[in-house]
């Protein structure tokens, strides 16, 4: 009898198991879920490295000292927002009658400044930024000094871009 009570408490656990998967496999046809999402404000910029050496050596007689350039380095944007703008400045003042200045070329829709002064406090290089990712645009540095500045030793200065908020 014990084998017979074994036996059928085995078939009822089956039904019951049977009934159970019969009852997940059919439960609904369909079934949903609510995904949260958001892209947040993005605004990149990087530079290639740094220029090379900027040296005034030469004038021609009876004019000023011969200015020099750098070409060499690019920047990259990424920004998906509208109205950005990127701005420009050094870490500390130039010298007295040395002028450091820096073109950036403009990334499609956008307009450069052209070749702006560099100074502690930023300056618009260029505006009219929006919603776009761009690489190797041209960072062109010159250097610029007058008589009156002598000789001026070698100097470094940390320049700082930064895109903001503005410049349609």
């Amino acid at each position: 009898m014990n084998t017979n009570r074994i036996q059928g408490a085995r078939k009822l656990a089956l039904a019951l198991a049977m009934t159970g998967l019969a009852g997940a496999a059919f439960a609904a046809d369909t079934a949903t879920q609510t995904v949260t999402y958001e892209v947040t404000a993005i605004n990149e910029l990087s530079v290639s490295g740094n220029p090379g050496a900027l040296t005034i050596s030469a004038a021609t007689a009876g004019s000023a000292p011969t200015s020099v350039s750098d070409a060499t380095t690019t920047y990259a944007i990424t920004t998906n927002q509208s109205t950005r703008k990127i701005t420009a400045a050094i870490n500390t003042a130039m010298p007295n009658y040395v002028t450091l200045k820096a073109n950036l070329a403009a990334p499609t829709g956008a307009t450069s400044a052209g070749a702006v002064t560099l100074g502690t406090v930023a300056v618009d290089a260029v505006t009219g930024i929006s919603t776009l990712n761009e690489s190797a645009k041209t960072i062109t540095y010159s250097l610029e000094a007058t008589a009156a500045a002598g000789v001026v030793t070698s100097a470094s200065k940390t320049v700082t871009f930064t895109i903001v908020a503005g410049g349609a």
